[in-house]
């Protein structure tokens, strides 16, 4: 018997007992569509936590207050310190320095009120952080030495308050003030999210914090082989401006968004490998079932199996046709697995998670690999019962009712 043959008389085996044949493959289908589906969307969530990092500066350091309770004295960040960061004698290494201060307050414009995070900044942060203008212009030098009162719009700050109209050289409302929109941002991501306000350091320190003091200094060292000398020069600097003794512990903390980067993907691997796995056992039972199927099938079949022996099939002839029996029954499932997990990817492609899209990705290579572990099942659990066929005793295979 060839090849085509025992394909032909497989799909005749399946389609004669179609319920059964559906039921046997129900765990290959769910297992297959688990797993690929788990894949395209870490792999998704992954592209999309990686843009996201490289929109808010994914090679930058951010230098803050501590959170450390055990520290007695904790001195504020001055945009003094931001300052002394700037001065290349000092710290070599430093490319870029912005300092920033972010504060909740309350924006309207006509009917429309939203609570956002407002953030006062210099232009240097348009070259840290990735924001892509959508209307109008960014903050100037010439803004932060005026301490005028425009401010940028993040994207959702835009639609929140103005929906489908321009924003550019409108007046809002912020804290009691009028400030004008001289621009808006795209799409960003992460933490506020997009739901933000861009104004000038020097404003939000005149208008809405007070006082000179800032929270946060992001700094992009000159290449990224040069980011430990870069934490080593900050660390140098703030301790010597703080007037902390040797041995005493620092009162601020350098946030390396590569390491937070790093975290995620560790907690997201883990994640996905532990759904992986629950993917994993629905093969494992969908192996099972096959297995059981073919050993009723060659039980069934037992009169046939003499039969074909009488007439001169050799052993190697009732083994290839049971194992291509199993491995059509387990691609044929693998298939549907596939095909379920298309669709699911394609609904899922724009879902919003958080701050984050799944944007579920299915790649060539995970096609390939679902395909071939479902036949590798369908061969796998075949095997016994293909061999248990094959030495069937052609003389009690004739007698079997």
């Amino acid at each position: 018997m060839n090849i085509l043959e025992s394909l032909r008389t497989a799909w005749k085996s399946i389609f004669s007992n179609k319920l059964r044949s559906a039921l046997t493959m129900l765990g290959i289908v769910i297992g297959v569509s688990a797993v690929v589906l788990l894949v395209a969307l870490g792999n998704g969530f992954q592209n999309s936590l990686e843009q996201t990092f490289e929109n808010l500066g994914a090679n930058a350091l951010y230098v803050m207050g501590t959170t450390d309770k055990t520290v007695s004295i904790v001195r504020p960040l001055t945009l003094e310190d931001a300052q002394a960061l700037e001065d290349k004698s000092l710290a070599p290494a430093i490319d870029l320095v912005a300092p920033t201060i972010n504060k909740g307050v309350s924006a309207s414009y006509g009917n429309n009120n939203v609570n956002l995070m407002a953030t006062g900044i210099t232009p240097v942060i348009g070259q840290i952080k990735k924001y892509t203008l959508t209307g109008g212009r960014f903050i100037t030098d010439q803004d932060v030495a005026a301490r005028d009162n425009v401010v940028v719009l993040g994207w959702q700050t835009t639609q929140d308050l103005f929906g489908d109209q321009s924003a550019v050289g409108k007046f809002i409302r912020i804290a009691g003030g009028k400030y004008q929109v001289v621009g808006t941002v795209g799409k960003m991501g992460g933490y506020p999210g997009d739901s933000f306000i861009l104004m000038p350091l020097t404003t939000m320190q005149s208008k809405i914090s007070g006082g000179n003091d800032i929270q946060q200094i992001a700094v992009k060292a000159v290449s990224p082989d040069q980011v430990d000398t870069v934490i080593a020069e900050i660390t140098s600097i703030i301790r010597a401006r703080h007037y902390i003794p040797p041995g005493g512990s620092d009162d601020f903390q350098i946030r390396d968004m590569r390491d937070v980067l790093k975290e995620f993907q560790s907690s997201l691997a883990t994640f996905s490998f532990f759904l992986s796995s629950v993917g994993a056992i629905s093969l494992i039972v969908g192996g099972i079932g096959i297995m059981n199927i073919m050993l009723v099938s060659v039980s069934e079949r037992t009169r046939e199996i003499g039969i074909r022996k009488a007439i001169g099939a050799k052993r190697r002839d009732i083994l290839i046709q049971f194992l291509i029996e199993a491995a059509v029954l387990s691609l044929s499932g693998g298939l549907i697995g596939l095909s379920l997990a298309l669709l699911l990817s394609l609904f899922l492609q724009h879902v919003p998670m958080g701050e984050l899209t799944t944007g579920a990705q299915i790649s060539a290579g995970v096609v390939i690999l679902a395909l071939t572990v479902s036949i590798g099942i369908g061969v796998i659990s075949g095997t016994y019962p293909a061999f248990r066929a094959a030495r069937l005793d052609p003389i009690e295979s004739l007698r079997h009712e």
